[in-house]
């Protein structure tokens, strides 16, 4: 399934396809000059998907996804994590923090003000009309899978009742106290986005999500004051003129600095569709401004305030060249660099989801997944990259 089919199939929206407008952008500069670009997966017969990157303040890096996959979509998701204490150079075998009975897909991760570790995931019911697909086949004589494959589909999907799965969808945080080795109950964060909550300058956590499985669907942000233990619901975003909320998906904030917060969001509506949209909070996120193009086609966006106070946004580039692209800003997102090339070897859509840390030296590392050539299978791919003015 590629990529644009996967969010019409997990949540009803509309596919932007080949009609995508092109990328513009405000200012040329920058480069990224990479060093380094590897397969960091450990598990080859599984498809990866969906990574986020953090950096914590104790100098290791963690990254989280959702592993124990067959495929882009299927029903044994769960959410696997790993850690580097050498910036990335060495990673540890992957360790499971949460797998549900149904499909545990885009997963998040952030250190809060406390030294504590979210960590983020929504729970999708998607694979079940391809099942449902297959079993008619099967039954009519001209099925496409094998009889292991077909038992082991039924055999997760029937793990609990109809009624049980039903009330397994949601939009899902687990919370550590002690570095990732224990972990909470899975509790209601009210929203979603593959990159989950982010820190706030004034010791806030913030959430700038969807909610997927609830009526209304609203679009917007939470905030939680007690480090990530509890979430209240603290605006909406509005809804551009002419636009369709439900089509606005997959959000990022970042603390831009001097009280100003930059939430991107994924736009499949028919205007600036594939673009990514920008909106901005001057009063702590309790009002925003209408989103705006900010002429960047490419999505989602994952955006990072760097140590010299520049924005940065790194994103997947699902058409030639194939791969990750990254944009600067110096004046808190008011304009946007020409891109960058952090990756261009790509051979399919079915990438991304980029996120990026910067390390003790500056450089950046940036970590996304991808159906590489010759495999039905993506990996996670990392790669090291500095800025070059």
């Amino acid at each position: 399934m590629n990529h644009a089919s996967r969010r019409d199939f997990l949540i009803a929206t509309g596919a932007a396809g080949a009609m995508f407008a092109s990328a513009k952008s405000s200012y040329a500069g920058p480069t990224a000059r990479v060093s380094q670009t590897k397969v960091i997966s450990q598990q080859p017969r599984l498809y990866c998907g969906w990574p986020t990157l953090a950096s914590r303040a104790n100098g290791e890096l963690l990254l989280v996804y959702s592993g124990g996959r067959e495929a882009h979509v299927c029903p044994f998701g769960r959410v696997d994590m790993m850690r580097s204490h050498d910036a990335g150079d060495t990673w540890t075998f992957p360790r499971t923090v949460f797998d549900g009975p149904i499909d545990d897909r885009d997963a998040g991760v952030v250190e809060t003000h406390s030294g504590a570790l979210l960590v983020t995931t929504f729970t999708s019911l998607a694979y079940e009309p391809i099942l449902q697909r297959e079993e008619k086949k099967q039954a009519a004589g001209n099925g496409s899978w094998s009889d292991e494959k077909l038992a082991r589909w039924r055999g997760a999907h029937n793990r609990i009742s109809e009624e049980q799965r039903k009330k397994e969808l949601g939009v899902w945080m687990l919370r550590s106290t002690d570095g990732g080795i224990s972990w909470s109950k899975k509790y209601d964060c009210l929203v979603d986005s593959p990159h989950g909550p982010v820190r706030l300058d004034d010791g806030r956590m913030l959430y700038a999500g969807k909610d997927l499985w609830r009526e209304g669907a609203r679009v917007g942000v939470c905030e939680s004051v007690d480090d990530g233990v509890s979430w209240r619901w603290l605006a909406e975003i509005p809804t551009r003129k002419g636009d369709d909320h439900n089509k606005y998906h997959e959000l990022h904030a970042v603390d831009a600095g001097g009280g100003r917060l930059v939430v991107h969001i994924r736009n499949h509506n028919q205007r600036n569709a594939g673009e990514t949209l920008q909106c901005v909070s001057n009063d702590g996120g309790r009002t925003w401004s209408e989103p705006r193009t900010i002429g960047v086609w490419g999505l989602p966006s994952h955006l990072l305030r760097l140590r010299n106070g520049s924005l940065l946004m790194t994103y997947g580039h699902r058409r030639k060249p194939y791969g990750n692209q990254a944009r600067l800003s110096t004046d808190q997102g008011d304009t946007w660099s020409e891109s960058m090339l952090v990756s261009a070897d790509g051979v399919s859509g079915d990438l991304g989801y980029p996120s990026t840390v910067e390390l003790a030296d500056g450089s950046l590392l940036s970590v996304w997944y991808e159906n590489m050539a010759a495999s039905d299978r993506s990996v996670l791919r990392q790669a090291h990259w500095k800025i070059e003015m």
